[in-house]
């Protein structure tokens, strides 16, 4: 067998059990029915698994199918529209949970491999490359979504929630979108964020965040600017877009800048800058290091609480 073909087979076989169909259900007349599926994967060995908001939102009964067959009543501990993110807990114990990888050790062209049930094809496999990092994107509800992870895995409805994996088998991302009508445009949350607002899902049953208002992309610095600057980074966001009425655009910051740093820590990663973006930031003076035509500049901006 080929060395891609083994990388993809071993690496599918170490998360296989914790992938999971999750099945919105719908009473009618005096039967459950099916409204909606979509993917999800065990994170826990007592039961707690992550999946999109979008698939589980405003589910009167939630039912989750494991890779045995087998089908469990879930409860939803929490989720949060603007990561699209969702934490669901089955009662059934001992699994064998998926392993978390770190998102930010990601590099453009690696491979990545998306597992799911697409159009109720239970545990489909899908292979492509990372594409993009740090990608901002509107979700269908109209929220910027940060920290997004471009790749050219092919993902379709159902595939929304699954595990994104590297050929260590560790999840990098959760699958959760795909442009209308483009061709080999899916994008994942990363796992580091994912991680912080399931820990927060599971202690408050909410998520509170301070908010900037940028659209960004995760670039690498040329070594020429970086040693013009003395520059600790060897990425940084680029921005390319301001909304209008935001703290950043209150703030003097441009489309075309490029963010370097936070309060005079290094931002090389939007997982990074979403780290940073914790409740006690809000209306509270904070500080971006910006790159803008070649000269550092600082702007002062006050972030307000993402509703």
């Amino acid at each position: 067998m080929d060395a891609y073909s083994s990388l993809i087979i071993n690496a599918v076989e170490q998360i296989k059990t914790a992938v999971v169909k999750v099945e919105v259900l719908q009473q009618q007349k005096e039967k459950q029915v099916i409204a909606g599926t979509g993917s999800g994967f065990i994170f826990s060995s007592d039961g707690y698994l992550v999946t999109n908001s979008h698939v589980v939102n405003k589910a009167p009964l939630i039912q989750i199918k494991l890779h045995d067959g087998s089908t469990h009543a879930a409860t939803l501990i929490g989720e949060d529209r603007d990561t699209d993110i969702a934490v669901l807990k089955i009662a059934a114990a001992n699994f064998q949970p998926a392993r978390l990888g770190d998102s930010e050790s990601l590099k453009i062209g690696q491979l990545v491999i998306a597992i799911g049930n697409p159009l109720g094809f239970q545990h489909t496999v899908t292979a492509g490359v990372v594409s993009a990092l740090g990608r901002t994107l509107e979700s269908q509800t109209g929220r910027q979504m940060d920290s997004m992870i471009q790749t050219d895995a092919a993902l379709n409805p159902g595939n929304s929630g699954g595990p994104l994996i590297n050929t260590e088998g560790e999840v990098v991302g959760v699958n959760t979108a795909t442009i209308k009508g483009a061709q080999g445009l899916c994008f994942a949350i990363s796992i580091n964020t994912a991680k912080d607002i399931a820990g927060q899902l599971i202690r408050f049953g909410k998520v509170k965040r301070a908010y900037l208002g940028l659209i960004m992309q995760q670039i690498d610095l040329v070594p020429k600017l970086r040693s013009f600057h003395a520059l600790a980074n060897k990425q940084a966001l680029f921005i390319s877009e301001v909304q209008t009425g935001s703290p950043a655009e209150k703030g003097g910051v441009l489309s075309g800048d490029i963010l370097i740093s936070f309060n005079d820590q290094a931002v090389e990663t939007s997982d990074a800058l979403f780290r940073m973006l914790t409740e006690d930031k809000i209306g509270q003076f904070q500080y971006l290091g910006v790159l803008r035509n070649n000269y550092k500049a600082e702007f002062r901006v006050t972030p307000v609480q993402k509703n």
